[in-house]
Parts: C-alpha cells; sequence; structure tokens
C-alpha cells in the first residue's frame, strides 16, 4: 500500500465524521452504532440517507448542502477517494455529513430496522459477470430492506445501459413500477436539482457522449424477490475497460 494512500487512512481516523470498519469487525456482528446514527453519531433526529459506493463522496456533499435538514453518509472501502469528500465536508463544516468506510456486503450490520430513508447508488459497477455484485440485485435489495423504512426509496444513476436495463427487468419482474425512468436523463427534458449534481466518473462518461441512465423506485418489501430471466445485452465499452469478456445474460 502506498505511502500516500497510509497518509490519507490516518486522516481519516482522527477525522469526527469518518467511521472506518475492518471486515473482520462487522461479519455476522452489529457495529456499536447499529440503530443509534441520530442518537449518537448526529445527534439529531432527522432522516439518514446512504450513498452506497459513494467514491469520492460528491453526492453525499452535495445532498448535505442543499439539505441541511437530513443527515447524509457515504459508504465505500475504497479510502483513498472517500478521503477527498471527506476533507470538503470537514473544511466547509458540514454537520450533517458522515463516511462510512466499508464493505457493502456487510452494510446491514451498521443499521437498524427502518434507521434509512433513501439510497443513491451512483455510477455502481455493473458486475456483468457476477449477478450477485450487483448493488441492485436480490441479495441486496433483501439486504437493504432491513433497515430502509418502509416505502424508503432507492436511486440509481448509471451510465450503463446493461445495469440500467437489468434494473428495469427486476423491477418488472418483481411488480414495483418505478417513480422516475429516464433513459437519458439531460437529453429528456427532466429538470432536477439533485440529479445536476455530478460525479467524477458521470462527467467521464459524459465527455464520451454516453447517456446517463435514472431509476428512482419504492423498495416497499424485500422479501421473496426473483432475478429477471432476460439477456441482456453487455456495454462493450465497460467490458473492455474493465478487462471483462462481454456477456449475454442477466440470469443467474
Amino acid at each position: 500500500m502506498g505511502k500516500n494512500k497510509l497518509k490519507k487512512f490516518a486522516e481519516m481516523d482522527a477525522y469526527p465524521h469518518v467511521v472506518q470498519a475492518p471486515f473482520n469487525e462487522v461479519f455476522n456482528k452489529k457495529h456499536e452504532l447499529y440503530g443509534r446514527w441520530k442518537t449518537d453519531f448526529f445527534k439529531n433526529e432527522n432522516s439518514i440517507v446512504l450513498e452506497l459506493g459513494c467514491g469520492k463522496g460528491e453526492y453525499t456533499v452535495g445532498l448535505a448542502r442543499m439539505f441541511p435538514g437530513k443527515n447524509f453518509i457515504g459508504v465505500d472501502i475504497k479510502g483513498n477517494r472517500m478521503h477527498r469528500g471527506a476533507t470538503d465536508a470537514l473544511n466547509e463544516g458540514l454537520n450533517n455529513v458522515g463516511f462510512l468506510r466499508t464493505r457493502i456486503e456487510a452494510i446491514q450490520g451498521f443499521f437498524g430496522p427502518s434507521e434509512v430513508d433513501e439510497i443513491w447508488l451512483t455510477f455502481p459497477d455493473p458486475q456483468i459477470k457476477k449477478y450477485r455484485k450487483r448493488l441492485t440485485c436480490t441479495r441486496f435489495l433483501e439486504a437493504y430492506s432491513q433497515f430502509l423504512k418502509p416505502g424508503g426509496i432507492i436511486h440509481l444513476k448509471t451510465d450503463s445501459l446493461f445495469m440500467y436495463s437489468y434494473t428495469r427487468e427486476l423491477l418488472k419482474a418483481n411488480n414495483i413500477d418505478p417513480l422516475v425512468d429516464e433513459n437519458d436523463l439531460y437529453s429528456n427534458g427532466y429538470q432536477n436539482e439533485i440529479l445536476a449534481i455530478k460525479t467524477y466518473y458521470e462527467s467521464k462518461w459524459l465527455k464520451h457522449g454516453i447517456p446517463i441512465k435514472y431509476l428512482k423506485f419504492e423498495l416497499r418489501n424485500g422479501d421473496n424477490l426473483v432475478e429477471p430471466d432476460v439477456e441482456i445485452e453487455p456495454d462493450d465499452y465497460r467490458s473492455a475497460g474493465r478487462g471483462v469478456k462481454p456477456r449475454r445474460t442477466a440470469n443467474k
């Protein structure tokens, strides 16, 4: 591990709004903040919004600026990236921002029932070859339902046509009607100040002329969800860029 990364990890250890939790501390266990983020971390009763796979934390920090009456937590395992958003929040004195460095696979060990109001998934890896790693697969939606309030909202913003199509088919297979469904966000005239926040990866894909897709849906029930039984064309640019051989199916 490079010295620069170690320096950033050490700096974040001293940040009062950053929690770094090694996987072995939370695997099949409940973190000490489980069910206590409002009382012990934010020290208020405002709603909590998560950005899962937050990267540099552009959405976490951007939303916190827009909505001082809500609490925002960016979650990612890549502390080197997270350091940027965490430092910006600290320098700006944003007291409604937190960052959690951990694997998303362990996320239900951090939040209690109905503790979270909304989830943002901003440009997640579509995981073309491994459906169980997609952040909108049944495995993760079932995990989110354990801490998302009844009727809680999930936002997916992605450059990947594969990820967008897969998620749409999953919603269809489970009789979930999207609240918003945009296959070309900026060309379709959908005006929304929140969606105007652009992440590092979003800016990158826009420069290449790749349309940005957006789905917003309500997760009423995470039980007995099924995977879509359809074939979905992979994103060739994503496959080539990540060294992944294209695959034509989203099945189990």
